[in-house]
């Protein structure tokens, strides 16, 4: 008795200890830099101030980046749940064929960062076009690309985040009742009807989640406004808070901090809309049946894949191919031919251009570390998440987590260059100025995608090998490491290699904190086409893509291990 008594409070010590350590992890990571931001937003000096606030808001650029991040933040969320709703009606509801290399090609741009995805289609549409020079139909070299503009941010936000709005109602409509869906159909109505009375009423949550989630990742989108919205001087927040960083440097931190708030802001207020709209109705169902028998479509379903296919070449095998292209001439304007072609930007790139250099190697180790250091926090805290009882404390732990990656990237990077301004307190350490606050960032940032794959994976177990391993007397560390940690693994380590094709190609967060010596892939890609090199930032981005592919395809031969849902492109 005395026996099971002292294994008893073994284990809850142990537990307690693990909820600690979790708790100071999340702290360290989440909340300080918050409350830093905020503080320098009330009280920059020490003492209660209204100065930056005020400044902020009597600033005319500050009302008219916020209405361009409107514009652009309401536009590209539009675009993006018409598209990826409609994809997501089309490919689970139907009887299309070869479903999952569609949802492949289209989930696809998500994968890869958005400044490759703006290149793309810049080389893709520009005057020096080298695949509109080779067909003959390229506008006259000096003329006005169309996608500097508004209109291209909207298009490219939508092409980029359409993915995100078919993920999320995907997963809506693989849940929808088969029994509502039949009864509608025994009384005759034809499937547009089905659709408009029973499934989109049905499947409002899920939309209204999805443009949530697109809506937050507009406003807080760096790189398509930058390489779209600069060179026009159609500034949003993000790109005002860069410029007047690159302008200012530690000086207009008040002022970036004030910008950074009031993006969160922004996109929190999208997040409380999404629950407004959803507490309006109950959208609940009785019960959960077998999907419901994919509608056919008969002697429209050749049209419909032709015209699924097409979409799907425009969206992803166009701007790719434009890019590679541009990739291979040797200059502005010059005819792609076989006399032309040259593999000298990729040459100059990997071993002329000592920034370039260093962005690849510092981009791989700071990913790496970053998805490493996910995947080892990821299984213990997923287990508090999955199995510690559901509390109202591993409600806000779990919150806690979600919140650097909720909010736009530009607000975590200010957070962090306040917080890291002076050397660390007790220890004297410096991560001002250095690849290591970058690597705060990252881990901040994308903790949260490798502990969801986690959570899932656990929810997935059966909780009987373990729950005998406690009565057989292990302590909870020792069951995480022998039982546990093998099972769930392979879910975490797919997180990890999705936190490491993000970070990789990372703009956001690495434009507000590199510095000489800790460039990134991202970075350089940038001032390669901010100063007209648009040949070397191509060859960078299909680099980028490449491992981006390698990766998906190493990630894919995990998929018969890991749980439903884990890898997006995957149908």
């Amino acid at each position: 008795m005395q026996s099971s008594r002292a294994e008893a409070r073994q284990g809850q010590g142990q537990f307690a200890a693990l909820m600690a350590v979790a708790v100071l992890l999340i702290v360290l990571l989440s909340l300080l830099p918050m409350l830093r931001l905020v503080k320098e937003l009330v009280a920059p000096g020490g003492t209660l101030s209204a100065a930056a606030l005020a400044a902020g808001l009597a600033s005319r650029s500050t009302w008219i980046a916020t209405w361009h991040t409107l514009v652009v933040g309401l536009g590209g969320t539009m675009l993006a749940v018409l598209s990826g709703t409609l994809v997501a009606l089309l490919v689970t509801l139907t009887d299309l064929r070869r479903r999952g290399l569609l949802v492949l090609c289209y989930v696809t741009p998500l994968m890869i960062a958005p400044q490759v995805t703006a290149l793309a289609w810049l080389q893709l549409f520009g005057p020096a076009s080298p695949l509109l020079r080779l067909l003959g139909v390229a506008p006259p070299l000096g003329a006005r690309n169309p996608l500097y503009s508004a209109e291209g941010i909207i298009l490219l936000l939508g092409v980029q985040y359409g993915p995100l709005v078919f993920l999320v109602v995907r997963a809506g409509l693989r849940k929808l009742p088969r029994e509502l869906v039949e009864a509608a159909r025994a009384t005759g109505a034809g499937w547009p009807r089905v659709v408009a009375t029973v499934v989109l009423p049905l499947m409002t949550p899920s939309i209204v989640a999805a443009a949530a989630l697109a809506f937050v990742s507009c406003v807080g989108n760096f790189g398509i406004p930058a390489f779209l919205g600069i060179p026009a001087n159609y500034l949003v927040l993000p790109t005002l808070i860069y410029q007047r960083l690159a302008g200012g440097g530690p000086a207009a931190l008040g002022e970036t901090a004030f910008l950074s708030v009031l993006i969160g802001v922004i996109a929190i207020a999208g997040i409380l809309a999404q629950e407004t709209v959803s507490r309006r109705r109950d959208y609940r169902v009785a019960s959960v049946s077998l999907p419901a028998e994919p509608y056919e479509l008969g002697r429209w379903r050749m049209p419909v894949e032709a015209c699924m296919w097409l979409f799907a070449v425009l969206v992803l095998a166009m701007p790719l191919l434009g890019l590679a292209l541009t990739s291979l001439v040797s200059g502005y304007g010059v005819v792609l031919s076989a006399a032309t072609a040259t593999l000298d930007n990729y040459r100059f790139v990997l071993f002329e251009h000592a920034a370039a250099g260093r962005a690849f190697v510092n981009s791989v180790w700071l990913s790496a570390l970053a998805a490493t250091f996910a995947v080892v926090v990821a299984v213990p805290m997923g287990y508090l998440v999955a199995w510690g009882g559901g509390g109202r404390w591993i409600r806000l732990l779990s919150l806690a987590v979600e919140l650097p990656y909720a909010l736009p990237g530009v607000v975590l990077a200010i957070a962090a260059l306040l917080l890291f301004l002076r050397p660390v307190p007790l220890v004297g350490l410096q991560l001002y100025n250095t690849p290591w606050i970058i690597l705060y960032a990252y881990m901040a940032r994308f903790l949260v995608l490798a502990l969801r794959p986690a959570v899932s994976g656990y929810h997935q177990i059966d909780r009987a090998l373990e729950e005998a391993a406690q009565v057989a007397g292990a302590g909870l560390f020792t069951r995480m490491r022998t039982i546990v940690f093998p099972l769930v693994a392979p879910a975490a380590i797919a997180g990890g290699l999705l936190i490491f094709m993000t970070a990789l190609g990372e703009l956001t967060v690495s434009a507000l904190l590199w510095s000489s010596g800790s460039e990134t892939i991202g970075v350089v890609m940038f001032s390669f086409e901010q100063g007209g090199d648009s040949g070397y930032a191509a060859a960078m981005s299909m680099i980028t893509v490449a491992l981006t592919f390698a990766l998906m395809l190493l990630a894919s031969l995990l998929a018969p291990y890991l749980p439903d849902g884990v890898l997006p492109w995957r149908d």
